[in-house]
């Protein structure tokens, strides 16, 4: 466990001005640029969404800290005490469906709604041997980073989409704070503190993901949520915002709009 440090209010990107505020956080191989492809197609009438950059990353890429889930969600609270947010909904993608339920532990009455796309549980995700290898050596090796893409998502995927992404990804993120990052969003287990909660939650996940999938959530976030529902998209793997961006448009607004 590393220091602990005051909270940030990390750089963001705001889309949209309506009343149901948003916070889209991205995962562990991108910045906010992950939701890039969806952001033509969100309702911007409906909603505002905020993107921050977790530290380590994009604009926060030289921010120094402990780089845990825990201090993510501190900054996500810091990020809306800034913006006058009293209430709001929260998306998270793999390691920022970890950082997003830091929040809800931290403080369920805030959170409108929750949705997980392709998330990691927060009973971290159990690995070892060559698969521990992979991850961890990837900070400091792109072809570790390329596998994983690949690997999560099917191996289905041009060349071109792959190179893509490993380059946006190394060019983004500083290699100790991604390596860190791993520590706490892999091993860390704190769903003891989310037990239980009663915020409204959606679980999306992608057909092609061998990691994250559809039964892991069943016996992890549906366990542990008393509101959640699992959508799984059949065209997607572990990154449906750039695979399949409008279908998870559709499974993301369709649910946090049932919030009047």
């Amino acid at each position: 466990m590393g220091p602990i440090v005051p909270p940030l209010v990390p750089p963001y990107e705001t889309v949209g001005d309506g009343p149901h505020h948003v916070m889209a956080v991205h995962g562990w191989f991108s910045d906010r640029a992950a939701y890039a492809a969806m952001l033509p197609h969100v309702d911007r009438r409906a909603f505002t969404y905020v993107l921050p950059d977790l530290r380590g990353y994009g604009e926060a890429r030289d921010v120094s800290g402990a780089f845990t889930t825990e201090e993510g969600g501190r900054d996500l609270l810091a990020l809306a005490d800034h913006l006058g947010w009293d209430r709001f909904s929260l998306i998270g993608h793999s390691m920022g469906g970890s950082v997003i339920q830091r929040v809800v532990a931290a403080a369920p009455s805030r959170v409108r709604r929750l949705v997980g796309v392709a998330p990691v549980p927060a009973s971290g995700v159990p690995m070892a041997g060559e698969q521990w290898e992979l991850f961890a050596s990837a900070a400091e090796r792109p072809e570790n980073r390329r596998a994983i893409i690949d690997l999560t998502t099917g191996s289905r995927h041009p060349a071109a989409w792959l190179d893509l992404m490993v380059r946006h990804s190394v060019q983004h993120s500083d290699a100790k704070a991604f390596r860190t990052w791993l520590d706490s969003w892999a091993l860390e287990d704190f769903h003891e503190k989310i037990s239980g909660a009663e915020v409204p939650v959606r679980v999306v996940v992608g057909a092609h993901d061998p990691a994250l999938t559809a039964e892991v959530m069943r016996q992890t976030w549906l366990r542990w949520y008393t509101n959640a529902e699992l959508v799984e998209l059949p065209c997607a793997g572990h990154y449906p915002a750039d695979e399949t961006p409008l279908e998870l448009v559709r499974a993301v607004e369709d649910f946090i709009a049932a919030d009047a």
